[in-house]
């Protein structure tokens, strides 16, 4: 009907023209144009000319419009109404669609291009991005690394510091637990010491003996036992360890051994009680420094970590 509609209006708009020649022949109209006559032809041929702008003339121009109008929508619906026709209108009509829809993918693809275009251009502004972050990266690795080394270079110089002042300080308290150790062991020498003279002039010489020993007895306990102050043990066998050395030492100083039973069992009753006196001053020293290391008057070694775990 669309077609009839765009045929109607064609063949109104030719009337209008100066000389026009029609021919109707089956299955499609024809139209030709001369200099100035105008014929339809469909075992009918019709004749005119349409010129001038009398009156008249214009009156017999509108009705050869009007019956040129009958005929050409008639000649339409009669084409319309054919089958083979038909076929042919469908068929363009499917074209026409399937144009359209050709235009719409089209216009589909160009948008999925340009989309492409601009996700492409993101990408490559992120890859620029990725790069100089990763150069940023890069660039703070650096820093970080010369902040490490300049750290490690204040530290080395801080401990270097460190050292000699701690050297100092352990040296101090060394010297604290010698004299601790040499004070209480020589106090505790003594009743054993002047059961072995006749006057006081002659505890000088046991009470200075006693007093180096204790002295190397305070320094020694203090590296062995070290923060471990809890271990009985080790107290223990470092006072026994000194009290052989030194009862043994002061058996040497006796009567020379014979080789009978009596001086087999003279030599050891004699080594058993100067081991027993002498281990009995040390523990009495081992206690005295232990009872300062818990009281805190007196720094177990190493003073470094004494120092952090008070803190």
């Amino acid at each position: 009907m669309a077609v009839a509609t765009t045929s109607t209006s064609l063949f109104h708009s030719i009337l209008n023209s100066t000389s026009i020649e029609v021919t109707f022949s089956l299955p499609y109209p024809r139209v030709h144009f001369h200099g100035g006559d105008f014929s339809v032809s469909k075992r009918v041929l019709l004749r005119t000319k349409c010129s001038g702008n009398s009156p008249q003339e214009e009156g017999r121009g509108e009705s050869l419009k009007d019956a040129l109008s009958g005929i050409v929508g008639e000649q339409v619906d009669e084409l319309l109404s054919k089958d083979e026709n038909r076929v042919l209108l469908d068929g363009l009509e499917k074209a026409s669609h399937r144009v359209e829809m050709a235009k719409r993918d089209l216009a589909e693809i160009e948008r999925q291009e340009l989309e492409a275009k601009e996700l492409k251009n993101y990408i490559d502004q992120l890859e620029s991005r990725a790069s100089e972050i990763a150069e940023c990266q890069r660039e703070i690795l650096e820093a970080r690394a010369m902040v490490e080394k300049a750290e490690r270079c204040l530290n080395e110089d801080r401990d270097g510091d460190g050292d000699a002042t701690e050297s100092e300080e352990e040296r101090l308290e060394s010297i604290k637990a010698a004299l601790i150790s040499a004070i209480v062991g020589t106090i505790a020498a003594l009743p054993i010491s002047s059961t072995q003279v006749s006057n006081s002039t002659q505890l000088i010489l046991p009470s200075v003996t006693t007093f180096i020993s204790c002295a190397l007895f305070g320094v020694t306990f203090r590296y062995a036992v070290r923060r471990d102050l809890d271990n009985f043990q080790l107290k223990t066998g470092t006072c026994a360890a000194f009290g052989f050395v030194k009862g043994l030492g002061a058996l040497a100083r006796g009567p020379p051994l014979e080789l009978n039973a009596g001086s087999f069992l003279f030599h050891a009753f004699d080594g058993a009680v100067y081991v027993a006196q002498n281990f009995f001053i040390f523990v009495f020293a081992a206690i005295s420094l232990d009872f300062c290391f818990k009281m805190r008057l007196l720094s177990p070694f190493p003073l470094k970590r004494s120092k952090s775990s008070v803190e």
